[in-house]
């Protein structure tokens, strides 16, 4: 019988042993899939932002000459009634959408976050404004955030309805005057001040940004009493490399036309790879982006801001954004020494 007992005991431990081996396994092949999950989940979007928009272009124009002729006049038909619904901003969605916080926003007021820099296509914009990602909700309640981007994406079918869904709006003036004059208080517009032009400049280690010319949100602010934030994201310019085309080379010369007459400048860049960071490919590479918020500037509404009004924001808006960068460089691991680059 003792026999017989130990035989079960070591029978036993062995079973244990091996259901806990088989744990260890489940449990490290979860973690694999749920990182490859957010690298398929990042890799979405970035594809989404690069050929969405002219992929289902092209996919409608091609059902046009199939039996599924229907589906797209149909489509066509709500996009020509729906036209105009982007300039009173997104869909409302199930998500609440907030920012990340350093200061506390009233309700009452009314902001325009500028943020920087634009790096290659806005990641941190993104991820922090029109997802969940960061679960900014519980420290902004009450704050509604629109991430305003090119109006000509709302003139791509499906890919508008996609951006829209996601709390990202057209960056216009009508857009802009609906959301801070008609929609109450409490809304946040985040506009990637620098654009097209400073994504040219966008390469890991280097921190500029494009704003010493940029004054029309500061008029926008202060024609609505909107108070204005600056905002910089520390490894937005980390995540992609860039081919940078010097100035005067035909590369920066295509660059400038499409700025001037499309609207966005075309990059060559690359990230890591799907299953590798080895290997290059369109997800980005595992640099962490670290968005700061600053204190809000309290600005007064004048209908009819003057040039010198005008200046006087911008200036203290450029200061704020340097000190900005200053307190939290070196938390972020920056040398002292660097410098915020403002063009």
């Amino acid at each position: 019988n003792d026999s017989l007992r130990g035989h079960h005991s070591s029978k036993g431990s062995s079973i244990l042993s091996a259901l806990q081996d088989l744990s260890s396994i489940t449990w490290l092949n979860r973690s694999k899939v749920e990182k490859q999950l957010q690298v398929i989940s990042v890799l979405q979007w970035v594809l989404s932002f690069l050929v969405l928009g002219v992929a289902c272009s092209v996919i409608l124009m091609y059902m046009f000459c199939t039996d599924c002729w229907l589906v797209a006049a149909l489509y066509l038909t709500w996009l020509a009634f729906d036209w105009n619904t982007p300039r009173k901003g997104p869909r409302e969605s199930a998500v609440s959408l907030q920012l990340v916080k350093t200061h506390n926003l009233l309700t009452s007021r009314n902001y325009i976050f500028g943020y920087h820099p634009h790096g290659i296509m806005g990641l941190g914009a993104f991820c922090n404004f029109s997802t969940e990602a960061t679960e900014v909700s519980k420290k902004f309640p009450g704050i509604r955030p629109y991430l305003a981007t090119l109006a000509g994406n709302f003139r791509m079918p499906v890919l508008r309805e996609y951006l829209m869904s996601g709390g990202i709006c057209p960056v216009n003036r009508d857009t802009i005057d609906y959301l801070l004059s008609k929609n109450g208080s409490g809304n946040a517009i985040i506009i990637v001040v620098g654009g097209a032009a400073e994504s040219l400049s966008s390469r890991p280690g280097k921190n500029a940004v494009t704003l010493r010319n940029r004054k029309g949100f500061v008029k926008l602010a202060l024609r609505h009493g909107a108070d204005l934030v600056p905002t910089y994201s520390f490894g937005e310019n980390e995540v992609y490399k860039q081919v940078i085309f010097e100035e005067g080379s035909w590369g920066r010369w295509v660059q400038k036309k499409f700025q001037k007459y499309v609207g966005f400048a075309p990059c060559i860049f690359h990230g890591r790879g799907l299953f590798s960071s080895d290997t290059w490919g369109l997800v980005p590479y595992s640099k962490p982006i670290t968005t700061v918020v600053g204190e809000p500037i309290t600005i007064p509404k004048l209908e009819h801001p003057t040039q010198q009004d005008i200046d006087l924001y911008h200036a203290m808006y450029m200061e704020a954004l340097v000190k900005l960068f200053d307190q939290h460089k070196t938390k972020l691991g920056l040398p002292e020494t660097e410098v915020l680059e403002v063009n």
